[in-house]
């Protein structure tokens, strides 16, 4: 834990309660990758399994000394994508170079490609996240944050 600067325990200290629901000082390990994902890691499903979380709420409970040392060894793993790296991805589907590609090839792309999402995810996703289709199918795949 000793690689985590003074902000860094702060900022992880600050998501780590926003899941602690019961001010017990404990979260359930099923809520891992959201804690590390609100600080800005982009775990898989795997890596998240391989450093403790759980795939069913309630089995196992984490304090923030054993996350603290998760959340470390969360941030020296290099390979992890980021927005950038998923824009450049999606740019490979815009053939008129305008910032639109086909809503069909993004679902596509969500379900075959990476970490594969399920049919009821992706729709979620494009349920909440995306423009309506044009006309012609297209959709704008960038967005400002």
């Amino acid at each position: 834990m000793s690689d985590l600067s003074k902000n860094e325990v702060e900022r992880a200290s600050f998501a780590f309660s926003i899941y602690d629901f019961d001010g017990s000082g404990k979260v359930d390990a099923f809520n891992l990758g959201d804690i590390l994902r609100a600080l800005n890691s982009n775990p898989t499903l795997a890596t998240i399994e391989k450093l403790g979380g759980t795939k069913k709420k309630g089995e196992k409970m984490l304090s923030l000394e054993e996350f603290l040392p998760i959340y470390s060894q969360c941030k020296k793993d290099k390979d992890q994508g980021c927005y950038e790296d998923f824009l450049e991805c999606l740019k490979l589907y815009d053939k008129n170079e305008n910032g639109l590609m086909l809503g069909a090839e993004l679902t596509h792309t969500l379900l075959a490609l990476g970490e594969k999402l399920e049919d009821s995810e992706v729709a979620e996703i494009t349920k909440d996240c995306m423009d309506p289709e044009d006309d012609d199918g297209m959709i704008p795949y960038a967005c400002e944050y």
